[in-house]
């Protein structure tokens, strides 16, 4: 009995040994099938680093303002009795806006008159009496002096009126009403807002270390979140004479035509000015950067070192990059590549270094310095 079991443990330990012999083996040629397997190339679509002539540009934040813009107020006292606007509309310069009574002025005005004429006419006769000799040059002077303050009384009642007979100081655009028929107007009190909309000003500060390369008559460019798709263009026409002593920063003024009236006073608009010289910038898709934190970098495509089989014939380098200013598709690279490089331009996340890689463009963006995206 104990010879029986003792063969049926050998047994056991005979097959146990078969079986971890054989699960070795397999293991092994696992570990020497992986040691030898290399994933397949990833397709990227590449481009190549290349120089740009690019302007030189400074840009800030500003604001539009009216060439000339005004609150319409009351000079004088009166009640409304009419009004000749519409609000928001167009005015030229001299309509008429509102009308405040004059009932009291026009019925003064002729005695007024009737009071110059009088006067008018003594002193014309007594001109001639003192060219006689009839009298005396006392009271040539006191007729001279009635004559005058019946003028300046006359003159003072047409003033009232004229004053009373509010009319657009200049063309432009109206805002909202602020009166009402019949209101009882004191004198400052506000009519109706009047604002000049083309040309307007568009006003913002640039640094002092700037003035030495600005001048008025160069060209800006200004876009606002309104009209992101559209870039207005006018000239730089001021440039204050004092620098702000707290910010050191000059405050500069632009003219810009605005036919279509998208600027309006008190707009936030995004500013460029256009220095005249040109500078030469190697530039890449700003989507071939990885952005890190320890430092951005692309994936330049090289040929496959000799005595490896690459499908495709190319590998992957990552190459740590100093980057500048951004324009458009592209930015700009100030040091980590040269001229005619390739480099991966999508997808950049996705990829190792020492990558095998397989290039294919028919899909690719095209990158342009002025994208014009479609609103899709």
């Amino acid at each position: 009995m104990k010879k029986k079991i003792a063969l049926a443990l050998a047994g056991v330990v005979v097959l146990a040994g078969i079986l971890g012999g054989i699960k070795f083996l397999q293991i092994n040629r696992m570990i020497e099938a992986g040691a030898q397997f290399s994933p397949p190339p990833e397709t990227v679509s590449s481009a190549e680093t290349q120089l740009q002539s690019w302007e030189s540009i400074l840009t800030a934040t500003g604001s539009s303002t009216a060439v000339q813009g005004v609150m319409v107020a009351a000079e004088l006292p009166g009640k409304l009795v009419s009004i000749d606007f519409t609000a928001g509309a167009g005015v030229g310069r001299g309509d008429l806006l509102v009308q405040q009574d004059i009932s009291s002025e026009r019925a003064q005005l002729p005695g007024a008159e009737a009071e110059v004429a009088q006067t008018r006419s003594n002193l014309e006769r007594f001109r001639q009496l003192l060219n006689q000799k009839f009298i005396s040059q006392a009271e040539f002077d006191n007729a001279e002096a009635n004559y005058r303050m019946a003028l300046a009384v006359a003159d003072n009642i047409r003033a009232a009126i004229s004053k009373k007979t509010v009319r657009a100081p200049f063309a432009g655009r109206l805002g909202i009403r602020l009166v009402n028929l019949g209101q009882v107007l004191k004198e400052g009190d506000p009519i109706v807002s009047l604002q000049s909309l083309d040309p307007v000003f568009v006003e913002f500060s640039l640094p002092q270390q700037v003035l030495a390369g600005i001048r008025p008559g160069l060209t800006v460019r200004v876009t606002t979140d309104t009209h992101p798709e559209e870039v207005m263009e006018g000239e730089l026409t001021a440039i204050n004479p004092q620098v702000d002593a707290a910010t050191r920063n000059v405050r500069v003024q632009a003219t810009l035509g605005n036919p279509r009236e998208l600027l309006r006073p008190g707009m936030f608009v995004n500013v460029t000015v256009v220095l005249p010289d040109r500078r030469e910038v190697l530039v890449i898709p700003s989507t071939a950067v990885l952005y890190a934190p320890y430092g951005d970098s692309v994936f330049a495509i090289d040929d496959a070192e000799k005595g490896k089989t690459v499908e495709g014939g190319k590998t992957l380098r990552q190459q740590f990059v100093r980057l500048g200013e951004k324009r458009g598709d592209f930015i700009q690279v100030l040091s980590g590549l040269q001229p005619g490089e390739t480099v991966v331009s999508t997808g950049v996340f996705k990829l190792r270094n020492g990558q095998a890689v397989v290039i294919d463009n028919s899909l690719a963006p095209e990158f342009k310095l002025q994208p014009k995206p479609e609103n899709n």
